[in-house]
């Protein structure tokens, strides 16, 4: 897996945030500046923190963004380090399994023309999804290990 260094204009992505409740994605730079916003489709069940697998939730907390996959089923796609210790302790304790590969990432392929249409439902099965060209900015700012918050 290869991953682009960060580079629009010399800015640095420091953190990638999502604000669930706003359905907003912001790539945050050196000082807590806001470098770049996107609009963004959820799970088909958006409200409160990921529980189980098929549960369609987006997780809620700190995460990494540890690997990427040009050739996704969806346009692109940058893997969320879910589910991490507590949230696989806590699935274990209600008898479930946390579930996986969430991803933030493009429409699905083939689909890229409808994107502005389909980023107005929240249709993924948890991940964050955003427009094609959209993906390709956040792919070059975005670079390996860079961690993401994800709120209510």
């Amino acid at each position: 897996m290869v991953w682009a260094s960060t580079a629009l204009a010399g800015e640095q992505v420091y953190l990638v945030r999502v604000e669930k409740s706003e359905r907003r994605l912001d790539l945050i730079g050196d000082g807590g500046k806001i470098l770049r916003s996107y609009g963004i489709a959820l799970g088909g069940e958006p409200f409160g923190p990921k529980r189980q697998e098929g549960d369609e939730r987006t997780p809620e907390g700190r995460y990494v963004l540890d690997w990427r996959n040009a050739n996704s089923a969806a346009y692109k796609s940058i893997h969320i380090s879910y589910p991490n210790a507590d949230d696989l302790a806590a699935a274990k304790a209600r008898g479930v399994d946390a579930g996986g590969m969430i991803m933030i990432h493009g429409q699905p392929n083939g689909f890229g023309w409808l994107g502005w249409l389909l980023q107005l439902v929240d249709w993924t099965d948890g991940c964050v999804a955003v427009t094609d060209s959209d993906m390709d900015e956040i792919w070059t700012m975005v670079a390996a290990g860079t961690p993401i918050e994800i709120r209510q």
